[in-house]
């Protein structure tokens, strides 16, 4: 068969290019052909053409954000979540060979009656999906904002501070005060475009204004008589309102001379309006009242409550190694950057690495447990860990989940804890030893005491739980490589 296939995951680095190196090799591995297009970080690369859509045999949808679909009407498609891309490869090609794909645009009724159970858990799982995607496609469109700002504030800080009675200050007409404000604007943007994505995910262009405006309204409390604002958490509100609002809207018949000007004027104008007047009127002082309590609550942790904080957000992290779970705890590390809170960034920075680095060097520590295979995947995970890549130790929990996973939820959870109460800081969304380098970290001893104590602690536990690998394994393993 003619297969085709996208990948995409919400921050476009990792998960989108393992998704499409495992259903590439898969595809060759079955005796198919397949060409994968990743829509990444950078971009859309290996962009299919229309000749070879219209070619295909059918088409797997690999992804955790939005995928326009309008060009495969017509064929059969298969939409799954990227970790599925990765993991379970070979299961979505094979629902190609068995004629168990619908095609996309017509609805099948019949075939649904006759789904298997796993089926039906796999269609409930697909139906819970968008709100996941749009969320998420809103959260990697604010990353970078996140990142640029988190970044020129920490090396203004770091260069051109100087240390006084009230911590470090940047002199006034400095350029490093400039830099200062460059990176201060950049958060401005943070809330606002997560909204408009958000609502642009559901809504397509017409959501974009709506839900930019929402957000801007959400973050200044000035509209609804708040000093703090409704946060990230009222520009998430802010774009889902305006998405389904603009996509309500949109499904309205209108007369044909009114049809041309309704996704340029009339949608985004009536939906900014009614969004405006949702928060301003109704729920813009109740979020921001929500916030006030989170903010305050966050300034007064002590002792057991910043350990227990830690512990949720590292056990989150390693859980499914950048998995929806994981992202739920990114996203509010990540927001957290722009409400002027970096300690919840910090132990998450450190429990996202301990992972990839934990398992690493668990295969340096005792090659008799690991098979060839993967102590080739150890030397790769390490690689991973060192920029922050948790996915790294994606291939040592698919093959023993049961004894990696608890190992690896450990470890972070100790390196989170370690960092809390040390009030390590992180100034952009993301982890491992690479963000040190940016000078983005604050106490950075500790951070690195805290990756460590948490690599060790993940090594020793996973080698202590697994059991040697028997000469037979081996001997399967190199029959397999020889193959």
């Amino acid at each position: 068969m003619k297969l085709l296939a996208i990948t995409s995951c919400p921050n476009g680095i990792a998960h989108t290019y393992m998704a499409a190196e495992k259903l590439s090799k898969m595809a060759l591995k079955m005796g198919h052909e397949m060409k994968v297009e990743t829509q990444g970080s950078i971009g859309v690369e290996n962009e299919l053409t229309a000749e070879e859509i219209q070619q295909a045999d059918g088409i797997i949808i690999a992804a955790d954000k939005q995928v326009d679909m309008r060009r495969f009407r017509g064929k059969k498609v298969w939409i799954a979540s990227v970790s599925d891309g990765i993991r379970h490869a070979d299961q979505l090609i094979k629902k190609f060979e068995d004629g168990e794909v619908p095609i996309y645009g017509q609805g099948l009724e019949k075939e649904k009656e006759l789904r298997s159970i796993d089926e039906v858990k796999t269609e409930r799982k697909q139906s819970q999906a968008p709100f996941y995607r749009n969320l998420m496609n809103g959260v990697s469109y604010m990353i970078p904002f996140v990142v640029v700002g988190g970044l020129l504030i920490a090396l203004a800080l770091a260069v051109g501070g100087q240390p006084t009675a009230q911590g470090l200050v940047i002199p006034e007409g400095s350029i490093w005060n400039a830099v200062l404000d460059v990176g201060v604007a950049s958060f401005t943007f943070i809330v606002p475009i997560l909204a408009g994505f958000i609502a642009m995910s559901i809504a397509d262009r017409p959501g974009l204004a709506p839900g930019m405006i929402g957000g801007y309204i959400a973050a200044n409390g000035s509209f609804y008589g708040s000093e703090v604002g409704a946060g990230f958490i009222g520009g998430i509100i802010a774009g889902f309102l305006a998405g389904y609002i603009a996509k309500a809207i949109k499904q309205i018949k209108v007369p044909p001379m009114i049809q041309p000007i309704m996704p340029i004027l009339v949608i985004p104008l009536t939906a900014s309006l009614l969004v405006a007047a949702i928060f301003i009127f109704i729920i813009g002082q109740p979020i921001a009242g929500l916030m006030e309590g989170l903010t305050a609550w966050l300034n007064s942790m002590q002792g057991a409550s910043k350990v227990m904080l830690a512990l949720i957000l590292g056990a989150m992290i390693a859980f499914d190694m950048g998995g929806p779970v994981n992202k739920v705890a990114f996203l509010f590390g990540a927001a957290m950057i722009g409400e002027g809170h970096p300690e919840i960034m910090g132990p998450i920075a450190v429990a996202i690495c301990i992972p990839p680095l934990g398992l690493g060097l668990a295969t340096l520590l005792n090659k008799k447990k690991y098979i060839e295979e993967e102590q080739e995947a150890g030397k790769a995970a390490l690689a991973m860990g060192m920029v922050g890549i948790t996915e790294g130790a994606i291939p040592f929990a698919a093959r023993d989940p049961f004894r990696v996973i608890p190992s690896i939820m450990v470890g972070s959870m100790v390196g989170a804890v370690i960092a809390m109460i040390s009030n390590v800081t992180d100034n952009v969304p993301h982890g491992g030893p690479v963000v040190a380098v940016f000078k983005a970290v604050g106490n950075v001893p500790m951070f690195f005491v805290a990756i460590l104590v948490g690599m060790a602690v993940t090594a020793l536990l996973v080698n202590a739980l697994k059991k040697t690998v028997s000469e037979d394994l081996h001997d399967q393993s190199d029959l397999q490589k020889g193959a």
